[in-house]
């Protein structure tokens, strides 16, 4: 079983966030976040791994900003 990350990490700008939580804070789909990264109009994530991407979530805040 997967250990959640609690929505409060966000709060945090250097915190990196897993896919579910920006997913979370986003309201989006893993495939629209996807497809925004593809067209540079989303925060490039960070690969740890080949099954780990992450996002810093200063980067996150900012673009939520930004659409408002």
């Amino acid at each position: 079983m997967r250990a959640t990350q609690p929505i409060e990490s966000a709060t945090h700008p250097a915190a990196l966030l897993r896919f579910s939580t920006v997913q979370a804070l986003t309201g989006l789909s893993r495939s629209t976040i996807y497809t925004r990264i593809g067209a540079k109009t989303f925060p490039q994530p960070i690969k740890l791994g080949t099954r780990c991407t992450r996002f810093r979530a200063g980067e996150i805040a900012a673009w939520l900003e930004s659409i408002k």
